[in-house]
């Protein structure tokens, strides 16, 4: 099979010099024959020599070629060093570097499967826990409580909509769309569509934004954004009458939207891997709710947006989350 392979690499080498010694023959027809001996030693010779060069050079790729022929039965087979020519040399090279590159990409197809895993049983299970306070509130005898009803379908949406925005954020590129965005109004709207929360929790918002002030960005991934900033803020904010203030200021080179809470703060030991995923820290057991996958979707949304995300934080003082356009 090595040899077949061989010989039809060289075919139009093998035509070119059977034409070549043609050609020889014509030009001593043309001078009559008259120095035969010398035209049967021109083809000899000529023939002598471009055998013995397929030949070399059959044995110096008969390795490579017996490789090719057979069909690997795993990847080390693929990658083991066969050639001795400067051709196939480089070709080993060119496929070594591509298996590393189908590896390098093999991997992070398979880490974010398996973070995409890992992330939809932990939101599941944290799931339960609205549903099964919905079972409890119907087998109470009596009308059921509006309010307490309503928190926990506000959990189960938040939910619904973590889950739904990890799933975009695959194809971000096709679901982005860059405008000139009112900070005020983004706030406003994200602030609004939490009110329930804040009052649950006897939290207050205090907005101290400019209308006039605008920024490049993605109006429904901002507030999304925002909106984990909100909920994180209220949710760790255990004592009732405390606020969440909500700033912005402009300078001449950027604008930075500021979100400062009077929570429990992040521990020193927490604060580097908070963006981390599944990272839930003390914080996230002591409420037993976090599914440590907001504030790093939220880092990865200001990424892919261009936006620069710091976190500062004090226990027993409060967090600052500052968002850099």
């Amino acid at each position: 099979m090595g040899l077949k392979i061989f010989i039809k690499e060289h075919l139009t080498f093998i035509i070119f010099e059977i034409i070549l010694v043609l050609f020889i023959l014509l030009l001593f027809y043309l001078d009559g024959f008259r120095n035969i001996d010398t035209a049967i030693y021109t083809i000899s010779i000529s023939l002598i020599l471009i055998i013995s060069f397929l030949g070399v050079r059959y044995f110096l790729r008969q390795s490579y070629l017996n490789k090719i022929t057979q069909l690997p039965t795993s990847m080390e087979d693929a990658l083991q060093k066969n050639a001795k020519t400067v051709e196939y040399i480089e070709t080993e090279r060119y496929l070594h570097e591509l298996y590393r590159v189908y590896q390098q990409e093999v991997q992070a197809l398979y880490a974010t499967q398996n973070r995409q895993d890992k992330f939809l049983n932990q939101w599941i299970h944290q799931m339960k826990t609205p549903v099964a306070v919905l079972e409890l509130l119907l087998q109470e005898e009596g009308p059921l409580d509006p309010t307490s009803v309503q928190e926990e379908v506000d959990r189960i949406k938040r939910g619904l909509e973590i889950v739904l925005m990890n799933a975009r954020l695959e194809k971000f590129e096709e679901d982005m769309q860059v405008e000139q965005v009112s900070l005020k109004d983004i706030v406003t709207a994200t602030i609004n569509e939490n009110k329930r929360l804040f009052i649950t929790n006897r939290v207050f918002p205090q907005i101290d934004i400019d209308q006039s002030i605008v920024v490049a960005s993605d109006s429904k991934w901002l507030k999304f954004v925002l909106g984990q900033f909100i909920t994180n803020a209220v949710k760790y904010t255990f004592e009732s009458n405390k606020k969440i203030y909500v700033e912005a200021k402009h300078t001449d080179s950027h604008i930075q939207l500021i979100v400062q809470d009077e929570g429990i703060g992040i521990p020193k030991s927490d604060l580097t891997r908070v963006t981390k995923a599944f990272f839930t820290g003390e914080n996230g057991r002591k409420t037993g709710e976090s599914t440590g996958m907001g504030l790093y979707l939220a880092k990865e949304i200001c990424e892919k947006l261009g936006h620069e995300l710091t976190i500062e934080s004090e226990v027993g003082v409060g967090t600052t989350i500052t968002l850099t356009f």
